[in-house]
């Protein structure tokens, strides 16, 4: 089929995965290593964090194998903070080739999204052999892992539609999202559960929606750390948010164009 043959969403999601694997060549094209600097960083900070809390201090958080425990939160969480870290400049690096194209403006973030996501599946392999080598058995709650995934694309578009277009504006936003994804990191349920933290704070830890989506991660070896209150409130805020991005999105579409 001719590409002036095809319906708007076959032209959206062609051009959407030219633009993924232009990202993905461009990114690993002058790297040796390629595929495997995209575990490194994860793998080395669980290594951190593993020996800290086992071998320094007494842990009394998450479950054993406690690398395993860590890895299937701090995999996807690698996922969610570099697409935002990237759609903070996802117009400003970009702005010759978004003024002069008229496929929707969308597509800028979430090319980042889905890049940023086809990392994240290349290094579920890696969570596997760290399950099989400190036996670490898999529930039927691996089930699970296709809903996390979509969940997670929904709430990581979302979040980068409403910030790529407002780091335009305002230039300072994007190191103060930097901090607020540092701050979120040990908000987050990643070296700790939900359920280790005080009753007072469960409740609303809940309105974090990484929370649900690294329970839902987790069950796949842990099948306790699956609290579906948990999960239905990262659901319910993971389309907000996207329902947000959107709207924030339409409504500033043109004067971005014209800052740029």
């Amino acid at each position: 089929m001719r590409p002036e043959q095809r319906t708007p969403f076959a032209r959206y999601r062609h051009s959407l995965w030219l633009l993924t694997q232009r990202d993905l060549r461009v990114r690993y094209s002058t790297s040796a290593l390629g595929y495997f600097w995209s575990i490194l960083d994860p793998l080395v900070m669980a290594g951190i964090y593993w020996f800290v809390f086992t071998q320094v201090f007494e842990r009394t958080v998450g479950n054993d194998p406690y690398i395993v425990f860590l890895l299937s939160a701090l995999l996807p969480w690698m996922w969610f903070n570099g697409a935002i870290a990237d759609c903070t400049r996802a117009f400003l690096r970009e702005a010759k080739l978004i003024r002069s194209t008229r496929i929707p403006r969308t597509i800028w973030v979430n090319r980042l999204v889905l890049s940023k996501g086809i990392e994240f599946l290349a290094s579920v392999p890696v969570l596997v052999i760290f399950a099989v080598a400190y036996g670490a058995p898999v529930t039927m709650g691996v089930f699970l892992f296709p809903l996390a995934i979509i969940l997670q694309t929904v709430l990581t578009a979302g979040v980068g539609l409403l910030v790529a277009p407002l780091v335009v504006f305002f230039r300072d936003l994007e190191r103060a999202i930097k901090l607020v994804l540092r701050f979120l990191f040990y908000a987050s349920p990643i070296i700790y559960a939900t359920s280790d933290l005080p009753s007072q704070l469960h409740f609303w830890a809940a309105f974090n929606p990484l929370s649900g989506l690294f329970s839902l991660y987790r069950a796949a070896f842990f099948p306790e750390q699956l609290d579906w209150f948990v999960v239905g409130v990262s659901i319910l805020m993971s389309f907000l948010f996207l329902a947000l991005g959107l709207v924030v999105f339409a409504r500033t579409e043109r004067a971005v164009l014209k800052e740029i």
